[in-house]
C-alpha cells in the first residue's frame, strides 16, 4: 500500500460505528445518497435495488488514467468501454503501491518514504474513478498490498527498519520467509503511522476531475484495507501474530470509517488461504461490526489443485475442491451475516507454459462457468455470494517479449502484475470464448431478483 490527532479520528470512529448504519454520513448532505453500495440483510444493495454484480480486476487503472508517458487515456477508455459491453458493473483497483527497492515491484509509486505523494498517478485514479462514473460502474480500492509487485507491507517495513529487505522467492530466504517477514507490519507503529497517513490522503481527497470529494463519490463502492493481507506465512510465526493482525483490521477498518461514513470497508482477504487455512481466523478477522463484507479468493494452479501439463486429467478433481472452497465460505458468510465477494479467480490457458492470446482456454472457460454457475445458484436462493471478479482484464495489452516477462519501464499494463509471466491468467480482448462466458453470466445477473 498522510496529521490530525489519531487517537481523536479513532474514537470518532467508534462512535459513528454505533451511531448509524452502513452507508450514512452523520451531519453530510449527500448528493446521491442512494446511489451508495451499502449491506443489507447479507446482501448489498444499491439505488433501493438489490446489488449483484460481475466485475473485474484491473490494478493497472491509474496508471493508464496518468497524464504521463506511461498513462494511456485513449486505452483506458477502450478498456472500459469493453468492459462495460461485457456487463462488468465492478472493477477492483490498486489504490497505492510504494516506490520499493524489492524485485519486480511496479514502477512509478503512489508514494515513496516521504509525504510528497505522487501527483500524476493520484489524479490517474480520479480520471479512472471519472470513467468509471460515466458508465455507472464502482469500484473497490486497495490501499495497501501484503506481496511484493507493488512494494507493499514489506516496503514499509524496510523504510522503518533501517532498509531491511527480503525478495518474494528469493532462494536464500524460501517460502514462507517473505510472508512471514512480512507480518511483522501489523504491530510496527512506524510502518502503521506511515500506512494511514497515506490513507487518511486518499480518502479524504478531492477528485481533480470531477470536483467530487472521495467519501461523497458513489462510483467508490469499498475501501479494502489491503490486497490479501494474511497473518503470516508458517503457523509458528501466524499463529501468536494473530491479535496483532485482528487489531490491525478492526483498528484500520475503524479509522477509514471516521474518515468516510458513505462506504463500505472490507479486509480483501483470500479466506481460508490466506488465514492458516482455519475458519476461526476467518471468522475472526472479519467479525469487526467496522467489516462490511467477506472476500475470497480462488487460485488452484498456485494451490497445486491441478497440473497445468495434464488439465484433462486434473481439471475434475481441482474442481471439487474449488466448490469446497466456495460453499465452505458461503457457509460462513451466513455466520457472520454478511455479503460474500469471490473478488479474485483465475485459470491458466490451456498447456503448461501457455501465455500467448493465440492459445486456447477450454479448461478456463469451464473454471469460470464453474464460479459463475455457483453465483448465480446462490443468488437464485437468496444468499450472501454477491459478486466477483476475474483476474485479470489484459484487453487489447500484448507483451513485445518472447518470454513473457515484464521489465521495467514496459507500458503494455495487463492484468497480469510485474512479478507474473505476462498473459498468464488475465483474458484478453480477442478471447472469444471466454468474452462469451463472462457475458452471459453477467447478463444472468443482470435479471436476478431476490
Amino acid at each position: 500500500m498522510h496529521n490530525m490527532d489519531r487517537r481523536s479520528i479513532i474514537a470518532a470512529g467508534a462512535a459513528l460505528l454505533g451511531a448509524c448504519a452502513p452507508g450514512t454520513r452523520p451531519g453530510v448532505r449527500d448528493t446521491m445518497p442512494t446511489r451508495f453500495v451499502t449491506v443489507d440483510a447479507g446482501g448489498f444493495r444499491r439505488g433501493g435495488e438489490r446489488y449483484r454484480y460481475a466485475g473485474a480486476n484491473i490494478w493497472y487503472g491509474a496508471y493508464l488514467g496518468a497524464n504521463t508517458p506511461y498513462g494511456d487515456r485513449a486505452r483506458l477508455r477502450r478498456e472500459l468501454d469493453r468492459l462495460q459491453a461485457l456487463g462488468i458493473r465492478n472493477l477492483r483497483l490498486l489504490g497505492s503501491a510504494e516506490l520499493s527497492p524489492l524485485k519486480n515491484s511496479i514502477t512509478p509509486g503512489f508514494r515513496d518514504r516521504s509525504a510528497t505523494y505522487n501527483q500524476d498517478l493520484l489524479v490517474g485514479l480520479d480520471w479512472t474513478l471519472a470513467e468509471m462514473a460515466r458508465r455507472d460502474m464502482t469500484a473497490v480500492l486497495y490501499l495497501t498490498n501484503f506481496w511484493e509487485w507493488s512494494g507493499g507491507m514489506m516496503t514499509y517495513l524496510y523504510w522503518v527498519n533501517g532498509g531491511r529487505y527480503i525478495d518474494m522467492n528469493d532462494p536464500a530466504h524460501p517460502w514462507p520467509a517473505f510472508a512471514d517477514a512480512t507480518a511483522a507490519f501489523y504491530a510496527n507503529a512506524r510502518a502503521q503511522a506511515l500506512y494511514r497517513d497515506y490513507i487518511r490522503a486518499v480518502v479524504t481527497r478531492t477528485n481533480s476531475v470531477t470536483g467530487r470529494a472521495y467519501a461523497d463519490d458513489p462510483t467508490i463502492m469499498a475501501w479494502q484495507l489491503a490486497n490479501e493481507p494474511r497473518p503470516g506465512g508458517s503457523d509458528a510465526v501466524a499463529v501468536p501474530n494473530l491479535p496483532a493482525f485482528y487489531d490491525w483490521v478492526d483498528g484500520t477498518a475503524r479509522y477509514i470509517k471516521a474518515l468516510d461514513g458513505n462506504h463500505l470497508v472490507c479486509t480483501g482477504s483470500e479466506g481460508l488461504k490466506g488465514s492458516i487455512e482455519r475458519e476461526e481466523v476467518v471468522l475472526a478477522a472479519h467479525r469487526s461490526p467496522a467489516i462490511d463484507y467477506l472476500t475470497a479468493h480462488i487460485w488452484p494452479n498456485n494451490w497445486s489443485w491441478m497440473d497445468p501439463a495434464n488439465l484433462p486429467g486434473t481439471y475434475d478433481a481441482g474442481a471439487a475442491k474449488v466448490a469446497d472452497y466456495i460453499s465452505t465460505h458461503v457457509r460462513l458468510a451466513k455466520m457472520l451475516g454478511k455479503p460474500l465477494v469471490i473478488e479474485e479467480f483465475g485459470y491458466p490457458r490451456d498447456g503448461a507454459a501457455a501465455y500467448d492470446p493465440t492459445v486456447t482456454t477450454v479448461f478456463k472457460d469451464r473454471f469460470y462457468r464453474q464460479i459463475y454457475a455457483a453465483i448465480e445458484a446462490d443468488a437464485a436462493a437468496g444468499g450472501p455470494l454477491a459478486g466477483s471478479n476475474f483476474w485479470a482484464w489484459n484487453g487489447e495489452a500484448r507483451t513485445p517479449h518472447a518470454d513473457h516477462r515484464f521489465r521495467r519501464g514496459d507500458l503494455n499494463y495487463m492484468g497480469d502484475p510485474p512479478h507474473e509471466p505476462q498473459g498468464w491468467y488475465g483474458v484478453f480482448d480477442n478471447d472469444a470464448t471466454t468474452l462469451a462466458v463472462i457475458r452471459a453470466h453477467a447478463a444472468a445477473l443482470a435479471g436476478a431478483r431476490g
